[in-house]
């Protein structure tokens, strides 16, 4: 099923992607730093939305809770 998040406080302005049965797959940012975006969307990939959640969970930009 495909999803689309607006983040709120940090460079990118869109994430769209697809969740089946949990698992996370097809990630796009639109926005950010390139390099970023697309390192997280390529290690995520595959990767149970829990467990996604859990290893991006209170990661920091500078001051700024942003994961």
């Amino acid at each position: 099923m495909a999803h689309q998040y607006k983040p709120r406080g940090v460079c990118s302005q869109r994430i769209a992607f697809d969740l089946t049965d949990g698992v996370v797959r097809n990630v796009v940012f639109e926005g950010g730093c390139s390099g970023n975006t697309q390192g997280i969307a390529r290690l995520v990939e595959g990767m149970s939305a829990e467990e996604a959640v859990r290893r991006l969970a209170g990661i920091r930009c500078g001051f700024k809770s942003t994961s």
